[in-house]
């Protein structure tokens, strides 16, 4: 973004030949009683170069300013242009709810951080320069409550992205334990019904296994066969379900070197 300078401002050259082709840094330049003031417009998403304004207070303390050629309201108007950015991003914070969307509030507020952290230390730097300039103190006090706005705003947003993200966190572990404790319990209904389907499955085979039906009548076999598995199913399921042996953790307290 190049910055022009007004051909018909009558500035001492030192300022231009100060300035470049660019905006540059925003910053504060006084000579001869002349002040400058090179600043940057609120940021924008999409392009990361900055467009930069020019404000000129000459020694008779006369503002002017480009594109608007009012001077002093314009001034005013850039810095009160902060604060309505950040009252816009504010709502959105209020509404947002998901981590994309206080990620890209994040992404906004970094060069809005950055932008007006200079805004103020560039307008402390010209009420250095012209003390005696109400105006310039007014604003450069404007300018730090705006900072103080966005670094609050930084600050409320991060948390909020960390807080729905340890939630997220939170529900997918209750999830995954959810799915354990059903696993947990097929195993246990496997476990318990496995004897009982093998032995049905052996006994059932038409194979000579000295256990054929013989004087008893089949309902003795039926039940001797479900019970005999059940009870080896639960004995199976008990082992099972044995909680696991606790992890020993080496006493490192011997080995600790005090300095």
């Amino acid at each position: 973004m190049r910055l022009h300078l007004p051909p018909d401002w009558k500035i001492p050259p030192v300022f231009a030949n100060r300035v470049g082709d660019t905006a540059g840094r925003q910053r504060a330049m006084a000579a001869d009683g002349h002040l400058l003031l090179v600043l940057h417009d609120p940021p924008v998403p999409g392009p990361p170069e900055r467009a930069g304004r020019p404000f000129w207070r000459d020694p008779s303390g006369k503002w002017r300013s480009t594109p608007s050629d009012d001077g002093l309201p314009a001034l005013k108007r850039h810095v009160a242009a902060f604060a309505e950015r950040v009252e816009v991003l504010e709502r959105q914070w209020q509404i947002a709810g998901t981590a994309e969307e206080y990620f890209k509030l994040l992404r906004t507020l970094a060069p809005l951080h950055r932008t007006v952290r200079n805004l103020h230390a560039t307008l402390q730097q010209a009420r250095e320069l012209v003390p005696a300039d109400r105006d310039l103190i007014n604003l450069r006090d404007q300018a730090g409550e705006i900072e103080r706005m966005v670094e609050l705003l930084h600050g409320d947003v991060k948390n909020g992205l960390d807080f729905t993200i340890a939630h997220q966190g939170e529900r997918q572990a209750e999830r995954t334990y959810e799915m354990a404790v059903s696993a947990y319990r097929l195993n246990l209904l496997a476990a318990a019904f496995l004897p009982a389907a093998t032995l049905s499955a052996i006994f059932g085979m038409n194979l000579a296994h000295g256990l054929e039906p013989g004087d008893l009548p089949p309902w003795v076999y039926f039940w001797g066969v479900l019970i005999g598995g059940l009870i080896f199913g639960l004995l199976l399921a008990r082992v099972i379900a044995r909680p696991p042996a606790p992890i020993t953790r080496p006493d490192v307290k011997g080995t600790r070197k005090l300095r």
